[in-house]
């Protein structure tokens, strides 16, 4: 089955202050649809909204994977029916390994932990500590045939978490956390945010590797840029808080040459194009 993220008429706000004011979005697995918009527009918030951030409340509309609602699950609920969100500005974790976090990360999404729970409850006999974890063996035969596979250096699994990391190897990490994890759909949040021409190139091959295994990807940008590395099948448009316009590749080339600037000085007339056609 094909999953489907669909995202409707959702109103989100911060601190009593409404971000998100009306969001109208479908992302399809096997799919790539770039969602690009000035700063400030609340692109990031959308994305924080559909990984299940607590600090947004969502207050009017709703989220839907695979026809049912989301709202109501806890933000790793949605990690494990496929949800994952790339951080703009990945956190660093001195002291945790980069595998120990991929090796408990993919344990939880993959259902080691609950499986372990549910047979000590079941049992009332205690498991030792580690038994909810993949098998070591096998999960480091799987962690570096996936370096290879994603040109990541394998000396990233000693190193602690984005810890000294540069901002390429930061980005580089969060698309060796896509492959183990295997998510369905993705919110990668400006994946191309402070790279050089060299890292864009590794990390769009990347998204492209994970792509063609069937994830879907929400791919918020300012610049048109990465997009010249990985192929959008649609552009939206997005403007304080909503979506103005959808369209296919043509759109980012548009908003290359014509700028933001024209989306204000036409939102009237995007919006009413948007409303007909959704």
């Amino acid at each position: 089955m094909t999953a489907v993220l669909e995202i409707k008429d959702l109103h989100a706000a911060v601190e009593g202050k409404e971000i998100l004011k009306g969001v109208n979005l479908t992302i399809r697995q096997g799919e790539v649809h770039a969602l690009m918009g000035p700063n400030g527009s609340g692109k990031s918030t959308l994305g924080y909204v559909i990984a299940g951030h607590p600090h947004y409340e969502v207050t009017q509309g709703d989220i839907l994977f695979n026809g049912e609602s989301i709202l109501d699950l806890e933000p790793d609920e949605r990690a494990k029916l496929g949800i994952f969100l790339a951080f703009q500005y990945p956190v660093a974790i001195p002291g945790v390994s980069f595998a120990n976090f991929l090796r408990a990360a993919v344990s939880s999404v993959r259902g080691y932990r609950d499986r372990v729970r549910e047979e000590m409850e079941r049992t009332g006999q205690f498991k030792e500590v580690g038994s909810e974890l993949i098998p070591m063996r096998e999960f480091r035969k799987e962690l570096l045939e996936t370096m290879d596979r994603f040109n990541v250096d394998r000396s990233f699994a000693r190193r602690y978490l984005n810890d000294g990391f540069s901002g390429g190897e930061k980005k580089r990490g969060e698309v060796l956390q896509m492959a183990m994890l295997k998510p369905k759909i993705a919110i990668l949040d400006e994946s191309d945010s402070g790279l050089d021409i060299d890292a864009l190139r590794v990390v769009a091959d990347g998204i492209n590797k994970l792509v063609a295994d069937g994830m879907g990807a929400l791919l918020i940008t300012h610049y048109q840029r990465i997009l010249n590395y990985v192929k959008p099948d649609k552009v939206s448009v997005f403007y304080d808080g909503r979506v103005v316009l959808t369209g296919g590749p043509e759109v980012a080339h548009m908003l290359e040459e014509k700028g933001y600037g024209w989306v204000e000085e036409h939102l009237d007339e995007l919006e009413a194009k948007e409303i007909v056609n959704s």
